[in-house]
């Protein structure tokens, strides 16, 4: 039960929000999660701001997941998401931050995990 929202500035075409799909699915299973079960929000076009300026390149990734994980799966997590969004948007890494909420309640299909 993963779910990964991410608010880029720029605009995102349909080939890189493709990719950018498959290639998050692929990288959740670092935290013990699946694709199988993954929900993507993407919004681009976002006004963000990072050090007080107005970012070209900027991304904001918000990570929820049922359960938890151990540091060095976030640290692992951290990385390919980084390395995601600068191969496939041309987003620095100094330009992308990645958070992390755990959830010890889930719904889904009308009930809780």
């Amino acid at each position: 039960m993963p779910f990964i929202q991410t608010q880029v500035s720029i605009s995102v075409t349909k080939e890189q929000e493709e990719k950018l799909k498959e290639r998050l699915g692929q990288a959740i299973t670092v935290i013990g999660k699946s694709e199988t079960w993954l929900m993507i929000r993407l919004e681009d076009n976002c006004r963000l701001f990072f050090q007080g300026e107005k970012s070209e390149k900027i991304a904001f990734v918000e990570i929820k997941l049922y359960g938890k994980a151990d540091r060095q799966s976030y640290e692992e997590m951290t990385k390919r998401v980084s390395d995601i969004f600068e191969e496939v948007l041309d987003i620095p890494k100094n330009k992308l931050y990645v958070t992390y909420q755990e959830y010890s309640h889930w719904g889904f299909n009308g009930s809780n995990f």
